[in-house]
């Protein structure tokens, strides 16, 4: 039983990934987000679902066309899923006060999410952001 909660509690990433972030599923997003969620990478007080579907509307999307997040390996342990993953995109739009270049954008990701009842309620990440920022300029 505890195997298929962990296999489950994978899929929700992969699904939130390919459904929230690839194609902006608002209802989806909804559901699969706690309005408790706590970012520990947002600025201060950048927390909540609202929060982060912000960010992934007038940020991420603002500034990035042809969005894909492909997730390469998967570790889950009790409510903690660990993903590592590939963010590709094309620099179209403003992105974190950088104007679009048209370039292809490649960001490397680690992303500690923590479910609680099927939703995110925290996430934690690293990724090569300033190298790929630095690459726009």
């Amino acid at each position: 039983m505890e195997n298929q909660n962990l296999e489950k509690n994978k899929a929700i990433i992969v699904r939130f990934d390919k459904e929230c972030v690839e194609k902006i599923n608002d209802n989806l997003l909804d559901e699969l987000v706690s309005d408790k969620f706590v970012n520990h990478v947002a600025p201060e007080g950048a927390n909540g679902r609202e929060s982060f579907r912000h960010y992934i509307k007038e940020v991420l999307h603002a500034g990035l066309s042809d969005v894909r997040l492909d997730t390469y390996r998967q570790i889950a342990e009790n409510d903690f899923v660990v993903s590592q993953k590939t963010l590709t995109a094309i620099h179209s739009g403003n992105f974190l006060g950088i104007p679009a270049t048209g370039k292809r954008i490649e960001m490397e990701l680690i992303e500690i999410i923590r479910l609680e009842n099927g939703q995110y309620i925290e996430h934690w990440a690293e990724s090569n952001l300033s190298k790929v920022l630095a690459s726009l300029k």
